[in-house]
């Protein structure tokens, strides 16, 4: 094997189950090791030279393993090189229900039993959240091959695919590519999670006879990686993706007895991963030359995986059931002939734009000294190509002053850079008197926009405006100024001025200069409106309400409100009772729910800190096995009452310990106190929606469901007691999804801190499925 080449890792994982044939299948001691027996069948005769025993060495054997195991000896250590830029993949391999989307992708409603792809997003944002010196870009993609199509698992989410292109495989230099296939950037756990249960819905899934769900199609989740150090962002670029490849399942068909559209896919599974073997027995065999990765779309999508530059691991899925022993047979000689292939991972790494800033910086000096060759013989000596001074800049600034001034007739211009400075001057000044102009008209002026619909009509209804939006005229004939009216967005703070002794028109104003501000004035779509007359047109419009106020209330007709024609929808009328009559049982209500939450939060922060307790304990409780085990290796010493002499250090740490069980015991006291008020207080919130359902219930049929001739009755002094009238239950409060997330919080962060992204994105993608389902009804 030349430097840098790796063999590939085959790992066995055998589904456990309750008729595991141990005469037929044992295991090395090593775990390393794994041999099929089978009875020679007697009824051929004495004379019978087929095989019975077979033996198979591979990397590792998964027998009675739990998820966190196995992730631990196939993908941990591939995970970690793929963050430092090591391309890798994995492959789940083996017949139907072996277990392989089990392994890959597990199971979705336990946090405990999720696969390996749930687990590698989990290492990855871990490793980037601790990281220092480098920035991760993650970016995600889901691929699925049906019957030799290529279909994108996460076309539904609006993101970076185009659906227009076809899809297709390409070769290009960096490697091989599907185009068309949409890639999404994410940024925390949760993100990756909604993604990899949004594409398990859209999975192709049918029920087969060797499994009620059966995954018809094989499916390639990537995790693009990218690396950018923080110091060196332009200099060096690390990136990798990790390829978790979930085969369907190779089995005969005559076994399975499959028919219809389960026996056609079952034909498509076959031939692409009869063309898979045939490409790992090429790569197997290093006189081949050529290798026919083209075949099918699996084996073209692998090309970088099988025979390119990336650490692979294949699991391979068995059963251990005598009945599939063939089958068992076939997939251990498929890993077999997968050790023997051998691959050069490599560290992918680009330099983006050094190279190229140096050829710049190389190519604008050149140019520099070309210039001033040219100014020299021009006799321009005084001419500089270096960006301006402050003091230069400065210089600029004070003759264009000058310049408006009329103190001077010309600017000295001897480069582009002036140029571009003194035009950049003139903006600002520009700018600086537009400003004061604006300031001026606000302290006179309510400033008012007529492109708002809302502000004008308010001046509509205090008479400052008439319906075509022109300023009415006073009582003495004075009018309002609008051709010079200034325009401004914002309404501004009311100011009182005084009237001016001789009349004149509003909305005109003169320049410092003396000329009129013609090039400052408003549109002719916006008004300015006087503070004055705003205040005394408001204060008419008071007068006027007091006035209306003032009259007695009988004119209006004391009628009862009509009953509407049909009852409204029960979620509309429980809202409008949670607002008029249920109002302050629904205020309890929330009140009570509040006090939940709080005590909630409360309890789970005691949670996290009794387990950082509990792990600081452990660790010092290591610290102090190590230090007995040195004392005992170095011999212990006596003092004079024959009691053991202990250093400071193993003094220290034992004091540290018995503080840290102190704290733990008033921590788990406190815990404990807190799920006993939780327990009360969730006793009073399910009091206070029974409360809300039952008063609801008696109010709707009171409202909308009596007859009219029924009424009477329900009226004081009559026949029948409200609320006696047996209807069917209206509204029903159960507990929502956020409810639900958080008792499950509680129950499950104690032994799993780190799975509250897991069951968020399982929850908001149960309440897609909700959606989707609701919408299609």
């Amino acid at each position: 094997m030349d430097a840098g080449e790796k063999r590939i890792r085959t790992f066995v994982r055998v589904k456990p189950t309750a008729e595991f044939a141990q005469e037929v299948i044992k295991f090395g001691p090593d775990n390393k090791t794994i041999d099929i027996y089978i009875k020679r069948d007697a009824k051929k005769g004495p004379v019978n030279n087929k095989q019975t025993d077979w033996s198979f060495r591979l990397d590792g054997v998964l027998h009675n393993t739990s998820q966190e195991l196995t992730y631990e000896a196939v993908a941990k250590s591939l995970v970690s090189e793929a963050l430092l830029g090591y391309n890798g993949t994995i492959m789940c391999y083996g017949q139907t229900g072996a277990g392989k989307t089990y392994t890959m992708t597990g199971a979705a409603a336990e946090y405990q039993h999720r696969g390996i792809i749930p687990r590698a997003l989990q290492q990855i944002f871990k490793a980037t959240a601790h990281s220092l010196d480098t920035c991760v870009t993650v970016r995600i993609s889901y691929l699925e091959i049906y019957n030799e199509t290529l279909v994108d698992l996460l076309s539904t989410v609006g993101s970076g695919g185009n659906s227009d292109v076809p899809m297709a495989v390409v070769d290009c230099p960096q490697g091989v590519y599907v185009k068309g296939l949409s890639i999404h950037s994410v940024s925390h756990e949760e993100d990756a999670l909604n993604l990899l249960f949004e594409g398990e819905t859209n999975r192709v899934m049918a029920e087969h006879t060797l499994n009620r769900n059966s995954s018809r199609s094989h499916c390639i989740f990537t995790i693009y990686l990218e690396s950018r150090f923080r110091l060196f962002s332009d200099i060096k670029c690390i990136h990798s993706k990790i390829n978790l490849i979930d085969l369907a399942g190779s089995e005969r068909l005559s076994k399975t007895g499959s028919e219809g559209q389960v026996l056609k896919e079952a034909s498509y599974i076959n031939k692409s991963l009869s063309f898979l073997e045939q490409i790992v027995i090429a790569l197997a065999d290093p006189r081949r030359e050529h290798i026919p990765f083209r075949q099918s779309k699996l084996t073209h999508v692998l090309k970088d995986s099988l025979g390119g530059n990336s650490n692979t691991v294949l699991v391979t899925n068995i059963c251990g059931e005598a009945a599939h022993v063939e089958e068992t047979l076939s997939s251990l000689r498929f890993a077999t002939r997968m050790k023997w292939i051998t691959t050069e991972p490599v560290i992918n790494e680009t330099y983006d734009q050094e190279g190229t800033v140096r050829a710049l910086e190389k190519e604008i000096t050149l140019l520099k000294q070309e210039l001033a060759i040219q100014g020299c013989l021009a006799n321009r000596f005084l001419v500089s190509y270096d960006p301006l001074t402050d003091s230069q800049i400065a210089e600029i600034k004070s003759q264009v002053h000058q310049y408006l001034e009329g103190a001077i007739d010309e600017i000295d211009v001897l480069n582009i850079r002036q140029v571009q400075e003194v035009f950049k001057q003139f903006k600002l000044i520009l700018r600086q008197q537009q400003d004061e102009v604006e300031a001026r008209f606000q302290s006179k002026y309510f400033l008012v926009d007529k492109n708002d619909l809302a502000a004008v009509a308010a001046l509509q209804e205090a008479g400052v405006v008439d319906e075509d939006g022109c300023l009415v005229k006073e009582e003495h004939g004075q009018a309002f100024g609008s051709a010079g009216a200034l325009c401004a967005s914002r309404h501004h703070e009311k100011k009182k001025s005084r009237r001016p002794k001789e009349p004149k028109k509003q909305g005109i104003k003169s320049s410092p200069s003396g000329k009129d501000l013609d090039g400052s004035s408003p549109s002719k779509s916006q008004v300015g409106i006087s503070t004055k007359d705003m205040d005394g047109k408001e204060g008419a419009k008071n007068q006027d309400e007091a006035d209306i106020g003032a009259e007695p209330s009988k004119a209006a007709p004391m009628e009862e409100l009509q009953r509407p024609s049909s009852p409204p929808a029960r979620p509309v009328a429980f809202e409008l009772f949670k607002r008029e009559d249920g109002s302050e049982i629904s205020q309890i209500f929330k009140e009570n729910k509040s006090i939940l939450l709080a005590r909630k939060k409360r309890s789970k922060a005691v949670v996290q800190r009794i387990n950082s307790i509990k792990q600081e304990m452990e660790g010092i409780q290591k610290a102090l096995e190590a230090q007995q085990q040195q004392r005992w290796q170095e011999g212990e010493y006596v003092d004079e009452e024959g009691q053991i002499i202990i250093d400071e250090e193993e003094f220290l740490l034992i004091m540290k310990l018995k503080d840290l069980k102190e704290e733990y015991k008033s921590g788990y006291t406190e815990l404990k106190d807190l799920k006993a008020e939780i327990q009360y207080c969730q006793h009073l919130v399910d009091q206070c929606r029974n409360k809300l359902i039952s008063e609801f219930d008696i109010w709707y049929s009171e409202s909308f469901l009596i007859p009219k001739d029924v009424q009477e009755a329900l009226k004081p002094g009559g026949h029948i007691r409200p609320g006696m009238i047996p209807i069917n239950r209206v509204m029903c409060l159960e507990e929502d999804e956020q409810d639900r997330f958080e008792r499950l919080q509680e129950t499950m962060l104690p032994a799993w801190p780190a799975s509250v992204s897991f069951y968020k994105a399982k929850m908001k993608a149960d309440q897609k499925l909700i959606l989707a389902g609701s919408s299609s009804s």
